[in-house]
């Protein structure tokens, strides 16, 4: 018995030992191998990590006004994630929250609920993880009993940020343009490896469209970062280590705010005066543009709202009435986004294409009160007559039937419904050649690319409607019927003739391409593009709103590069000769009334106007220009959606944005002796093409300094293009 129980000691010795060298192996390498690591552990416990938001550049136009700027503001903010690890999961703090901010207690809970499917706004659209902005105006006062009183409100945060703020000087609004900011959401941040969460809402803001999101990199600076030293109770007691941030640069832009300004006002103008004569003008959009640059001096839509509806949190309705048609969509950028049939401001492009097919630049053409296209009779706008004329008249008075007959006899040299293994299309690839159908490369989110149809468009059209139409050819439209019987029957019948053969490029098809009619669809942007390469002798530059990123003491950081433009495939000769006809449609044609009184002296002014026919609404207003006539230096294009002609409703909005341009109202002119708008900037002169017959640009030089589809209906083959 003894020896056994010796033995059990002897046992129990061991393993008391063994657990000692273990637990002292362990200690030390805690202590020795491990020791740094755990002592900043230890250290961590006791600290607080809080990355320092950057202030974000501002927004600035040519001459360095302010488009976007910040305000200083207290801006009080909620971490959902230390309310959700209280017993009541944060309750108690929102009540006293909401007596010292004078609000709601359901009001804090709809702002820091997060965003998702069914919930509305106003709700948190960024990460579960980030702080969450509250109130971004909070009186001083309010803010002290938050900060001095932090035990009654752990999670809640007063502090100094930078928000942002539109001034709209001289009235420049260009919401759609400039873009807005929201916060990034977690899947946002998980993609950004190494981005950490921050204490302040400001630096987690990113760009969500426009200027703002473009140039998101440039504007938003890089955060420092600060440890500070903490009680058991969360109170900052120190600061441990501090890293201060870096501003981001200041974008300089082409825009021009007077300018800019002006043509918002043109486009309520001619607005309120089309719906005064009983049209309906729902949008509208207008761009100026440097032909020699590409550069945009505005870029304006209409309906616009006034941006600052971002900052601070976005109530469902607001929302709601962005994206509403009740409002007219105002979100969307018709300068860039809408997409509308273009009239005969596309005659241009029809024009080269005829001419590039072997017809005489200088020959005569009948001018009919109608053509037949095949078996229909497409009629000149009125169905006036105006015998023989040459091309500089036929665009000077706008005649359609010129057109319709180029585009018919092609159409038959193609081989007109059982087309050549590979017809010619000179039309529609002249077309494509002057950057229709495509995008501009404007330095702006979400584009529209427009529409040129052709033959395979057609086919993939038919492939994707045909099973629809041939269901409307069998049972009609009974909804339709019982209000409009005549529009219900005239809409069974396209659909059947759809159903049949919707895949066949007819001749009507080809007669209304001719005048920018039928299924071709632009933005204003593309069309301001396209003239500003008739103005500069052929060169179809690349949009550029962005100029230049400046810091905050006038220095440039770095320049926004010009694409090379494009090369137009059109003879020099043609192009002027067009030029020319332009240069009477202001004087003698279409837009002569529009202009009447118009001091040409001061600014000589070439254009074209153009009336698109949308079946079941009022027509499609355009004017597409471009001035000085003998040395072009910007082109302004005006459109309005349901606005009625184009002489009556976008011509003289385009008149009204030149007199501001030019000072002809008695106002001091925006442009200067040479011509160009003052720029804070340098500005290289463009690369010209020695080839071209376009005037060249003026160089000038400035001190260095110190941003919805249009109607997409079908009309019918024989509705022919008005002037």
């Amino acid at each position: 018995m003894t020896n056994r129980t010796h033995l059990r000691l002897i046992i129990l010795y061991v393993t008391v030992g063994a657990l000692l060298l273990v637990l002292v192996g362990r200690l030390w390498t805690m202590q020795v191998l491990q020791g740094k690591h755990y002592r900043q552990v230890a250290a961590e416990n006791r600290t607080r990590d809080i990355v320092v938001p950057a202030v974000r550049g501002m927004i600035l136009d040519d001459r360095g006004r302010a488009l976007v700027r910040n305000r200083t503001a207290l801006v009080v903010s909620v971490d959902r994630t230390v309310l959700s690890r209280q017993k009541d999961r944060g309750r108690a703090v929102l009540t006293r929250l909401a007596g010292v901010l004078g609000t709601r207690y359901d009001d804090l809970v709809n702002k820091t609920r997060l965003c998702g499917p069914g919930i509305k706004r106003p709700c948190w659209p960024g990460s579960p993880y980030q702080p969450i902005p509250v109130d971004d105006r909070v009186d001083p006062k309010r803010a002290l009993q938050i900060m001095e009183r932090q035990e009654e409100f752990p999670g809640v945060t007063a502090q100094v940020q930078a928000v942002r703020e539109y001034p709209q000087p001289e009235g420049a609004n260009a919401a759609q343009a400039l873009g807005y900011l929201q916060p990034i959401t977690q899947d946002e941040l998980d993609k950004r490896k190494g981005l950490k969460v921050t204490g302040y809402s400001g630096v987690d803001l990113i760009g969500r469209d426009g200027l703002e999101a473009t140039y998101d990199a440039d504007l938003r600076g890089e955060p420092g970062f600060r440890r500070v030293l903490v009680d058991s109770q969360g109170r900052v007691t120190g600061t441990a280590q501090d890293k201060a941030a870096t501003p981001g640069g200041n974008l300089v832009t082409s825009l021009d705010a007077g300018v800019q300004g002006a043509a918002e006002k043109a486009l309520q103008d001619a607005v309120k005066s089309a719906r005064s004569q009983g049209k309906k003008a729902d949008s509208a959009a207008a761009v100026v543009m440097d032909v020699q640059t590409g550069h945009l001096v505005a870029l304006a839509s209409y309906p616009t709202y006034d941006p600052s509806i971002w900052t601070g949190g976005i109530s469902q309705d607001q929302y709601d009435a962005l994206l509403g048609k009740k409002k007219g969509e105002p979100l969307i950028s018709r300068a860039t986004q809408g997409q509308f049939a273009p009239g005969s401001t596309f005659k241009v492009s029809s024009v080269a294409a005829a001419v590039a097919d072997g017809y005489d630049l200088h020959g005569t053409y009948q001018c009919p009160g109608s053509y037949d296209v095949g078996s229909r009779a497409f009629r000149n706008f009125e169905g006036e007559s105006r015998g023989s004329m040459d091309l500089h008249e036929a665009l000077v008075v706008s005649c359609d039937t010129v057109f319709y007959r180029f585009a018919y006899e092609e159409w038959l040299r193609d081989g007109g419904t059982k087309p050549k293994k590979n017809p010619s299309d000179p039309m529609v690839k002249m077309a494509r050649q002057w950057g229709f159908g495509t995008k501009t490369g404007v330095d702006l989110p979400s584009e529209s690319s427009g529409r040129i149809p052709d033959r395979a468009w057609k086919t993939a059209y038919w492939n994707a409607t045909k099973k629809a139409d041939c269901k409307a050819a069998k049972e009609g439209y009974p909804d339709i019927a019982e209000s409009d019987p005549s529009r219900a029957a005239y809409l069974k019948a396209v659909a059947a003739e759809n159903c049949a053969e919707g895949y066949v490029w007819r001749a009507g098809d080809a007669a209304n391409f001719s005048v920018g009619q039928g299924d071709v669809l632009a933005t204003p942007l593309q069309l301001t593009r396209a003239y500003a390469a008739l103005a500069n002798g052929g060169r179809l530059v690349v949009p550029r709103i962005g100029q230049a990123v400046v810091r905050a003491d006038g220095s440039v950081v770095r320049r926004v590069a010009d694409p090379p433009p494009a090369k137009l495939p059109v003879d020099p000769k043609v192009l002027k000769y067009i030029r020319g006809g332009l240069a009477g449609v202001t004087k003698s044609g279409t837009a002569a009334g529009a202009f009447n009184g118009f001091d040409f002296k001061k600014v000589d002014v070439a254009g074209k106007t153009g009336t698109a026919e949308v079946y079941g609404k009022d027509d499609t207003s355009w004017f597409a220009s471009f001035a000085p006539v003998s040395n072009p230096r910007y082109a302004v294009v005006v459109m309005i959606s349901q606005g009625g002609q184009g002489a009556n409703a976008a011509a003289p909005a385009v008149r009204e944005i030149y007199e501001a341009m030019y000072g002809l109202k008695g106002k001091p002119p925006m442009v200067g002796r040479d011509g160009r708008l003052p720029s804070a900037l340098p500005r290289p002169q463009p690369q010209l093409d020695p080839q071209a017959a376009g005037p060249p640009a003026v160089p000038t030089t400035g001190p260095t300094p110190g941003a919805t589809s249009g109607p997409a209906t079908r009309p019918t083959a024989a509705a022919g293009g008005t002037p």
